[in-house]
């Protein structure tokens, strides 16, 4: 059983739903990302999703777009994100760590590379939004065999055979984009986002984490109550661009994601 698997089994016997609050690697510096990820887990995160700078990203609205801006200029690279993920582990960082990044990077790195890499630095999965599972063959079959999921994503507009593929070759959880559009904090949740959850959650025995859109503790609140886990980027990433060059980011961000977790608890 991985570590996300038992994250998951461990909240389940305690009535508890996953906080996975996502953050971009290197934004505004690696350093501070490295010292973020430990006070995330204090403060309540069950998972870290850790976003790779990308200069051509697909999913991402303007928030995480500037957050990446921001991080390239310091020329962050998947290869520095591999990194400092083995440096939290050696440090006892021990949060599951999911790494969500686009398949040009993973490709130019190697897939098979990628996936020894990241498994030996301690990394628990991985999301590559532009890579389809028709398409993820070498990866997921070189992720199977070292221990790494591979987590997909299903949308408003997945197809019953859409959710019932994505159900059996995901591992780890299910990635549930709330809405059709960008990432980017929303004033309120989609329209039929419980009916459509508790839809994926007849096929499959994957735990949903539901993200894109969730903003404030109330939403997270109102989400924990049909998913399994709530996914919180770009208003954590906002927290973050607002204390930029100030001494307090770090707390501020810490203090953001204990409010979530009280929230849905």
């Amino acid at each position: 059983m991985s570590n996300i698997a038992k994250t998951f089994e461990k909240l389940k016997k305690q009535k508890n739903k996953a906080l996975v609050p996502y953050i971009m690697a290197g934004d505004p510096e690696l350093a501070i990302t490295e010292a973020l990820v430990p006070e995330l887990a204090k403060a309540g995160a069950d998972i870290i999703e850790l976003g790779v700078p990308f200069s051509d990203p697909l999913a991402d609205g303007p928030t995480i777009q500037r957050a990446a801006e921001r991080a390239l200029r310091h020329r962050v690279s998947l290869a520095n994100v591999i990194a400092m993920v083995k440096r939290l582990r050696s440090g006892g960082c021990t949060v599951p760590i999911v790494l969500m990044t686009y398949y040009n990077p993973v490709l130019k790195y190697g897939e098979k590379r990628f996936v020894k890499d990241a498994v030996s630095a301690g990394v628990d999965g991985v999301i590559v939004p532009d890579l389809p599972p028709e398409e993820a063959g070498v990866l997921k079959q070189a992720a199977e065999k070292a221990g790494l999921d591979t987590i997909f994503l299903l949308a408003p507009t997945s197809t019953a055979e859409r959710i019932a593929l994505v159900g059996g070759v995901t591992s780890g959880f299910i990635y549930y984009v709330s809405l059709t559009g960008v990432t980017g904090a929303r004033k309120a949740l989609a329209e039929g986002l419980a009916t459509s959850v508790k839809k994926i959650k007849k096929t499959t025995d994957k735990p949903v984490c539901v993200g894109f859109g969730v903003s404030t503790p109330e939403q997270a609140a109102e989400v924990a109550g049909f998913a399994d886990g709530v996914i919180v980027g770009s208003a954590l990433v906002n927290v973050i661009e607002q204390h930029v060059g100030k001494k307090g980011l770090v707390k501020e961000a810490a203090t953001f994601v204990s409010v979530l977790k009280k929230a849905i608890s």
